[in-house]
């Protein structure tokens, strides 16, 4: 039997896509970073088919984005919290909107701010070894063996 490793290849990038590579998933995981836990306003915030959310939130638990958590129990109903990996992925969201801001940012656009200090997070994506951010310096690509 081929393995979930096999069939995703090597590339790392097409492996976090498979989990996450479309806009309702990402857009998912936003609002639940904000507070947004409960399915209906999932649904209220993002304007998506019910049919479609349901979707995306069973991938996403499936994934180990997402995990549920019950918060009654008549009805019965759950809230979706983030997950370590999902709490791992937003500082990606956080590169994609600065992406987004940079190069498709006319209007009025949401801001994150630092609680602390008040001031405008503007994120940056570094190698954690040398400090450099990425794309400041050329890189080399390896395939494994």
């Amino acid at each position: 039997m081929t393995g979930e490793k096999e069939i995703l290849g090597t590339c790392p990038v097409d492996r976090g896509l498979t989990r996450v590579g479309d806009r309702w998933s990402m857009l998912v995981l936003r609002d639940v970073e904000r507070g947004l836990t409960r399915y209906e306003q999932l649904r209220t915030s993002l304007g998506i088919a019910p049919n479609i959310l349901s979707r995306r939130l069973a991938a996403l638990t499936e994934a180990g984005l997402l995990k549920k958590r019950r918060y009654s129990q008549r009805p019965p109903r759950d809230e979706y919290v983030l997950t370590d990996a999902g709490c791992d992925f937003l500082p990606i969201l956080m590169a994609i909107g600065a992406w987004g801001r940079k190069y498709n940012g006319a209007g009025a656009l949401s801001q994150h701010f630092d609680v602390k200090t008040g001031g405008v997070v503007r994120p940056v994506v570094v190698d954690a070894n040398t400090g450099a951010p990425i794309g400041s310096r050329p890189l080399r690509f390896e395939y494994p063996d």
